[in-house]
């Protein structure tokens, strides 16, 4: 299933070990890329999304399919 596009700028929630966390997506990935020595996985039709968080600043990268759009 695919998740939803988003885009740069866009407020989104997700869950995190923490709870909900939220922030604003500051990149959009369309093919495979590395990130805190892992690579992941995204193509053209699933992205992957970079956000930072709003309280610390932290970056996350997930799937479309982890985020609401808030």
């Amino acid at each position: 299933m695919m998740g939803a596009k988003f885009k740069i700028g866009d407020k989104v929630s997700w869950n995190s070990e923490a709870g909900k966390v939220s922030g604003t997506i500051i990149k959009v990935h369309t093919k495979d890329f590395d990130y805190k020595g892992y690579t992941h996985h995204a193509t053209a039709t699933d992205p992957q999304y970079e956000i930072k968080s709003d309280k610390t600043d932290h970056i996350a990268a997930h799937k479309g399919t982890a985020l609401t759009k808030v």
